[in-house]
């Protein structure tokens, strides 16, 4: 019996647009994609995520490292929380509905600590009855481990709960210990898979 609906938050509870905020930064079009390449790169925001290292070193090591970078760098360390542009259309009230049957809401994203300051803008995240984060764990999606400390964490059974996140990789990890999973696209979808596969409406 489903008991538990567990959510990431980019791009599933709000949106964000590194492209929008990064063009504030540079005029030249080269510029953009060279930072961009910088501060997305796969190896670094799981080191973000993770931060086995604080969020503030990791920028102030990439600060000299990358020197001419450093005022921008700095401005994406200030300013991290407007890269999220909004909630997900349709979100909140997909929550609302599952809280009012009764259902446990949870959050389980890979993000660094300044996801702090998205959560302060957000109504959203109120809903939750809890999350985990995986920069206070310094564990990642997709391990094994991450689902599992959210389950010890949050006293909850594997088989009881339903995972959704936009990526596939990550719902993978949650199948491999027994959670089933939502692979994200929008709120309509996540309704019509949580009726169709589920039997559960909202």
């Amino acid at each position: 019996m489903i008991k538990n609906l567990i959510f990431d938050f980019g791009k599933v509870l709000v949106d964000y647009d590194f492209e929008a905020f990064i063009e504030r930064l540079f005029d030249q079009p080269e510029e953009r994609a060279s930072f961009a390449r910088l501060v997305t790169e796969p190896a670094l925001m799981d080191r973000c995520d993770k931060e086995d290292t604080p969020f503030e070193e990791i920028i102030s090591e990439l600060q000299d490292e990358y020197p001419h970078y450093r005022e921008a760098l700095q401005y994406f360390h200030d300013h991290y929380a407007d890269i999220v542009t909004g909630e997900m259309p349709g979100m909140k009230e997909v929550l609302r509905s599952l809280k009012q049957q009764g259902y446990k809401l949870y959050g389980l994203t890979n993000w660094c600590s300044r996801v702090y300051g998205v959560m302060e803008r957000y109504d959203i995240f109120a809903l939750l009855d809890d999350r985990i984060i995986s920069s206070e764990e310094h564990l990642i999606k997709p391990d094994a481990a991450i689902y599992l400390r959210l389950c010890e964490k949050l006293d909850i059974k594997p088989d009881e709960c339903i995972f959704t996140d936009d990526k596939a990789v990550n719902i993978e990890g949650a199948q491999q210990v027994d959670i089933n999973g939502i692979v994200f696209h929008d709120a309509q979808q996540y309704r019509d898979e949580l009726a169709s596969r589920f039997g559960i409406t909202c």
